[in-house]
């Protein structure tokens, strides 16, 4: 039987003595802590000298490497000397294997997981292996080296900036002298005045980050105000540990530390047992060694977690002020404008164009019956419409990459571009080609969450009836239905409405969509016209969606009483004077949604916990964990406005509001309609009978 002695600076409270096999063999396995006496460690080794075949260091300093940097702790080297004829080892090889492939296996497993997100490392240099493969998917990397080290309030924000940092201390780090003075100056009065200031800045840190990368040692400071939705990459997670975590909590840990008998074993207990094995020392051990024990034994990382199955993705979301009455409500332009001319008013909307984005809102408490979570930010562009579109499309675009630059540093995964900023140029293309995370316009859930509150609109107004199926007895038009929206729309509306008329002046494309849809959707009844003059009268529903751009589309005057339209072009087909002509019709802009938990978010001009469709596809597709472009462009695909609307239903978005172009619809409204509808029509069938 082979023996194998970990001899640990850590609490002797958790000394263990077991008998197992490995690779074949029989093995006898040690613990001895030494509670952080150097002198009794030194003294344990001499006496277990004899009996061991390989020792492990635990709760050591590791040699680290660095960049090109090779540190050794003098207490470490202390130690090795100790026994000059045996293997020891600290676990530094196997530990760099098992650190990178616990990111990389994460990376895999849960897909998009490390994109972006801000990790913090309580020690760089011994987490180095675990930055080097997170910087394959992320740029926000953050050490709290000089903290730790010498009690500076300040982080490296590279790798680049740990390898300096570890170039220019490495020489002095370990030295008598060094390590006198700094502690020589962190008992200093001046220097414990500021030590909270200090502690302050490194708890400010862990709230800030995604992922932090620490012993469980490094933690016990921090509360659930820090920890909570935060995923911990450490090592030898004990049910006691489990527990702790749960307490503050941690939505994710990643466990690199491999398992022997049922219980975590230290590194270095494992690759003092493959040296026993082997028979080699650790500078004998190879990676084909390490591989073989690896694959043999079924080795992997363990994802856990401790409150339940919990992951927390991120996403960023573009606004802008949607005119000079939007800028008179945030400070201190509140104040100007109390106090200025409109000429003024009219430069300072000129010169906000031109401010840098800047973050508006954090979004949080958003959460999916699946368990899944996000968290945001609003982040204004300062350009109005009017200054906007004032501007040629490469101004727009400028801004729009410096918001996804920042979004990016914030740790989002996609960003959505919101109102004028997704029409600008070529709709979303040449931003997602340069920007540095995915992009969407939000438009394929903007199209589905107007025809869904069209189809529920005509439901409260009560004049069409609903089977138990959702299928409306009524007709519905579309209005421009060969362009990609209005075809879109009326694939839609064929598996909703009784009968559909397509109105195009395109005769070769009706036919070829009401062929498509006929296909699609058997039983449809779908009819064609060059206009839509013809049907205009006998409609339900009407939905146009045409690049008009400011011609009339319709004569409103000419629809029917009770009829429900909803224009989902942008710029609106539909001027609101042409609304105010007829109060016995409701015309819809959009559907709002509404978000499943706790939403946290200052205000966007919608009741709590509601969002506009667009910033809503932004949420679903981070839910989902889909970081890719998702609707760029003109040309709405069908497919993803019928996959955006099953996956928000998945996460639990329900239509909330209908609004107009003079905002949300009240039951107030719904009921004006109704009976303007009933009146007209009552008075209608009494001019028509005769006398």
């Amino acid at each position: 039987m082979k023996t194998v002695v970990s001899v640990s600076q850590g609490a002797s409270d958790y000394d263990y003595d077991l008998e197992t096999q490995f690779l074949n063999q029989p093995f006898r396995i040690i613990r001895i802590g030494t509670d952080g006496d150097l002198s009794r460690a030194e003294a344990v080794l001499e006496s277990v000298h004899a009996q061991a075949d390989a020792i492990g260091l635990s709760m050591v300093h590791d040699h680290y490497e660095v960049g090109r940097e090779q540190l050794e702790h003098p207490d470490t080297a202390r130690l090795e000397a100790c026994v000059p004829d045996k293997p020891v080892t600290t676990g530094a090889g196997l530990r760099a294997i098992l650190q990178e492939w616990a990111v990389r296996h994460t990376q895999s497993e849960l897909g998009h997981f490390f994109d972006n997100a801000r990790v913090l490392f309580m020690n760089g240099q011994a987490g180095y292996r675990i930055a080097r493969a997170l910087s394959e998917h992320t740029e926000n990397l953050f050490f709290a080296d000089p903290y730790t080290d010498f009690g500076v309030p300040r982080l490296l924000t590279s790798l680049k900036q740990l390898e300096t940092y570890t170039s220019l201390t490495a020489p002095i780090m370990f030295r008598p002298v060094a390590v006198k003075a700094v502690e020589t100056i962190l008992r200093t009065p001046l220097y414990r005045l500021g030590e909270n200031l200090v502690k302050g800045s490194l708890h400010h840190a862990v709230s800030e980050a995604h992922v932090i990368v620490a012993s469980i040692g490094d933690l016990e400071n921090f509360t659930a105000k820090e920890l909570d939705g935060k995923t911990v990459i450490t090592s030898r997670v004990t049910d006691a540990a489990m527990d702790w975590m749960r307490s503050r909590k941690v939505a994710m840990v990643v466990d690199y530390s491999p398992w022997l008998e049922g219980r975590p074993v230290g590194v270095n207990v494992m690759e003092a047992m493959i040296s026993a094995a082997l028979s080699r020392t650790p500078d004998q051990l190879g990676p084909d060694d390490y591989l073989d024990v690896i694959q043999s034994l079924g080795i992997e990382p363990r994802i856990l977690y401790p409150n339940g199955y919990r992951r927390v993705n991120r996403f960023a979301f573009v606004i802008h002020p949607l005119s000079q009455q939007y800028l008179t409500k945030t400070p201190p332009l509140d104040w100007v404008a109390s106090v200025s001319p409109p000429v003024v008013m009219n430069l300072v909307e000129k010169a906000i164009a031109y401010s840098p984005p800047f973050i508006y809102s954090k979004v949080s408490g958003i959460r999916s019956p699946n368990g899944e979570e996000v968290e945001g930010w609003l982040i204004t562009v300062g350009g109005t419409p009017r200054e906007i579109m004032a501007h040629g499309p490469e101004f727009t675009y400028a801004r729009l990459l410096q918001a996804a630059k920042l979004a990016k540093k914030l740790g989002a995964q996609i960003m959505g571009l919101g109102a004028f900023t997704k029409v600008v140029g070529d709709a979303g293309i040449t931003v997602a080609k340069r920007a540095p995370l995915p992009i969407t316009t939000g438009n394929s859930y903007s199209a589905s969450g107007a025809l869904w509150a069209a189809h529920d609109a005509m439901k409260k107004i009560g004049r069409v009836s609903v089977g138990p199926s959702g299928k409306a007895a009524g007709k519905a038009m579309v209005v421009g239905a060969t362009g990609a929206i209005g075809s879109v729309c009326a694939r839609l509306l064929a598996k909703a409405v009784d009968e559909i008329y397509l109105a195009a002046p395109e005769p070769a494309k009706l036919l070829a969509l009401k062929e498509s849809i006929e296909q699609e959707t058997p039983g449809a009844i779908v009819h064609v016209a060059g206009s839509a003059e013809r049907d205009l009268a006998d409609m339900d529903m009407i939905v146009t969606a045409t690049s008009g751009a400011g011609k009339r589309i319709l004569d409103i005057m000419k629809v029917k009483p009770g009829c429900v339209i909803t224009d989902v072009a942008r710029p609106l087909d539909i001027p609101a004077e042409d609304v105010a002509k007829r109060p016995d019709v409701l015309v819809i802009e959009s559907g709002e949604i509404q978000l499943p938990g706790e939403v946290h978010m200052k205000d966007i001009g919608l009741p709590k916990g509601i969002a506009y469709a667009c910033l809503a596809e932004t949420i679903v597709l981070a839910l989902e964990a889909r970081f890719e472009n998702f609707t760029l462009g003109r040309n709405i695909e069908w497919e993803k406005v019928r996959e955006i609307y099953k996956l928000g239903l998945k996460h639990g978005m329900k239509l909330a509001a209908i609004s107009g172009v003079n905002g949300v619809f009240t039951e107030e409204d719904f009921e004006r309609v109704r009976v303007l509808a009933a009146s007209e029509e009552h008075q209608a069938e009494g001019s028509s009978t005769p006398a």
